[in-house]
Order: C-alpha cells, then sequence, then structure tokens
C-alpha cells in the first residue's frame, strides 16, 4: 500500500495503518534526528514525538503532498525545537569535557574514526547547511521536497547542498593531513 491509502484508512480509525506508517518511515526519521542532534537518545525522543504529533494532526495532512515530507516537516521542527531548549539548558549548565574525552576509548579501527571525523565534520557546519545535506544525501530526498519541508528555495537548498559539500571536504581533507 501506498502513504496516501495508509493515510486515507488511518484516517478512518485504523491503528494498523499508522503503524505501518510508522514502521516505514521510523527508522529513518531516528537516523536524521541522530545525525542533527548528535545523541541517539535526544534523537528517540524527538522522533517518538514527531509520531506523536503526525498522528494527532493527520486531518492536516494534504493528500496531495508527499507524507514523507509532511513527516519530515513536523521531525525537522521538533529537532529545532529540541535544538533551541538544549542550548538554552547548556548555557546555563557547564559541561566538563574532559570527562567526555576521557571516556573516548583510544583503540578504534580506521572506519570509525573516519565516521567520527564525518560526524564532527556535520557539527560543525551551519544547521541549515548540515539539515539540507542531510535531507538529500542522507534521506535521498528531491529538492522539490526539501523546499515544500523547509521552506526554502530549490536553489538555496541546492546553494547549501554545495556549500556543506566543501566545507566537509575541505575539513576532511585537513583532518586526515
Amino acid at each position: 500500500m501506498d502513504d496516501a491509502e495508509l493515510v486515507a484508512l488511518a484516517l478512518d480509525g485504523s491503528t494498523q495503518a499508522f503503524d505501518a506508517l510508522v514502521d516505514r518511515y521510523y527508522e529513518a526519521c531516528h537516523r536524521f534526528a541522530w545525525r542533527l542532534l548528535e545523541n541517539s537518545h535526544d534523537a528517540e525522543d524527538v522522533v517518538q514525538e514527531t509520531f506523536l504529533r503526525a498522528y494527532r494532526h493527520l486531518g492536516s495532512f494534504r493528500q496531495s503532498g508527499s507524507f514523507r515530507a509532511w513527516l519530515y516537516r513536523i521531525l525537522l521542527n521538533r529537532v529545532r525545537t529540541f535544538a533551541r531548549r538544549s542550548r538554552w539548558r547548556s548555557e546555563r549548565v557547564s559541561t566538563d569535557g574532559e570527562a567526555v574525552a576521557a571516556a573516548a576509548s583510544p583503540s578504534r579501527t580506521e572506519s570509525v574514526e573516519l565516521e567520527d571525523l564525518l560526524q564532527q565534520g556535520l557539527a560543525g557546519l551551519q544547521p541549515s547547511l548540515r539539515e539540507a545535506l542531510l535531507l538529500k544525501l542522507g534521506e535521498g530526498l528531491a529538492y522539490e521536497e526539501m523546499a515544500e519541508l523547509t521552506g526554502a528555495s530549490v536553489s538555496a537548498l541546492k546553494m547549501r547542498v554545495a556549500r556543506a559539500r566543501q566545507m566537509l571536504r575541505l575539513g576532511l581533507e585537513h583532518d586526515r593531513t
């Protein structure tokens, strides 16, 4: 069944249809939120809140649009709200960076080190660049879908993805030398 059929059934009261939508998109939503928030537990909370909001507001979904884009718009809004609140909290509570560094294991394989470098590179990007790059490359969305869910123009999103790629490339080249 396609998304539109599942949404129609869910609107008619079928919890199984909504469960099928959750099964279809949960993993991708969690991966996207984790990449933006850099914490699996926070990503889990945001994704659960996203699906709860999607269920509550399913009636506002326009059948002519893409369910995935609509869901990601909710997810992106939840991630942004969470990140704003987290920044506010982190400004009020100091963290001990040495404790985090001491907990890191010195024995890592090269692929894990590369993944860490990539994650650090993503974390160093401006949020709008990171969002655009992850929506395009991580989630495989078309620029039109990205524009629908972010509110940015297609040309702005193409520029953001290009800038993010360039910044990541430069960062990775610098770290590897």
